[in-house]
């Protein structure tokens, strides 16, 4: 069961935490490029966190919900409480409300800990998010802005191929010449000799940065704004290597619990590939050079 729906901000909080509590104040939390976010002060002392778009977005936060309550389910790696969401049709906004993490700083071993709470997330049973096969998942979603197709496959080789690549390359057509759009169609062609079907079918966070996880109460990593789906567990430890690799201590950790396959160097631009498309298709032609790099590497 999801959360409450609710027709404004003001029937959310009452709804949470009181009929006589209201909104005190507001002030505005930087950081991301899609929603608006802020923090509301309540009557009661407390603060939430919430996320803003036009009316017609409603389905940026019903896929967040899905992804954060999925993340949650396998009760490694924490993330925020969702509290409520709805469309406020007066104001021509849709939102969603969230706990407000208040931090006091990283535990020691942040890193260790982290890595080693991903693997454990990436080793959790997968079943109930893909009925109908096994890499995917129930409900398509988005990267960033962009949609995301999560069509359930029984191959990774064949659901990285039609569910990431292909719809990105559809996309960024007019970006290639006739015959670098030739070599994108021979390396999604010749996927099957360039990346190995896992061990085991893993829940990934799916968009996995460093801006994409947050210093808990308890001093640790919690994961928020996914993009989840069941893959390959290479593909998020890939991400967090695209802008800025992570802590040396989190990737030592993460392989003492979850030993990655052989040759995972040599492969995982591969699967930014999909990202630095999506990022082509969303910001424009600065990420062309980096897309037109892979390319050559691989095709």
């Amino acid at each position: 069961m999801g959360i409450r729906s609710c027709a404004s901000l003001e029937e959310a909080v009452r709804a949470c935490f009181g009929e006589d509590i209201r909104i005190t104040g507001r002030s505005f939390v930087g950081g991301g490029d899609i929603n608006d976010s802020f923090c509301l002060s309540l009557s009661s002392g407390e603060r939430v966190f919430v996320k803003s778009n036009s009316s017609d977005k409603t389905g940026f936060f019903d896929a967040e919900e899905q992804g954060l309550n999925a993340i949650a389910s396998a009760g490694v790696i924490k993330t925020p409480t969702l509290l409520c969401k709805g469309t406020d049709r007066k104001q021509g906004r849709s939102f969603l409300m969230m706990e407000m993490i208040e931090s006091s700083g990283r535990i020691k071993d942040f890193w260790e800990v982290f890595g080693r709470e991903l693997a454990m997330l990436h080793l959790a049973d997968t079943a109930d998010y893909v009925p109908d096969g096994v890499y995917g998942f129930y409900a398509d979603n988005y990267i960033g802005a962009g949609v995301q197709k999560n069509s359930p496959r029984n191959s990774w080789v064949d659901f990285f191929r039609e569910c990431r690549l292909e719809p990105q390359i559809k996309r960024a057509e007019g970006y290639f010449e006739k015959s670098t759009l030739r070599e994108l169609i021979h390396l999604v062609e010749k996927l099957d000799s360039l990346m190995p079907e896992p061990a085991k079918p893993s829940l990934l966070h799916g968009d996995l940065w460093a801006g994409n996880y947050i210093v808990g109460e308890d001093g640790k990593a919690w994961l928020i704004d996914p993009a989840v789906y069941v893959g390959h567990a290479e593909a998020d430890l890939a991400m967090t290597e695209l802008f800025g690799r992570f802590h040396d201590a989190f990737y030592r950790a993460y392989e003492s619990v979850f030993p990655l396959q052989d040759g995972y160097r040599d492969r995982k631009d591969l699967y930014n590939l999909y990202h630095l498309l999506n990022h082509l298709n969303l910001f424009g032609r600065s990420y062309l050079s980096a897309v037109l790099g892979i390319v050559r590497r691989y095709g």
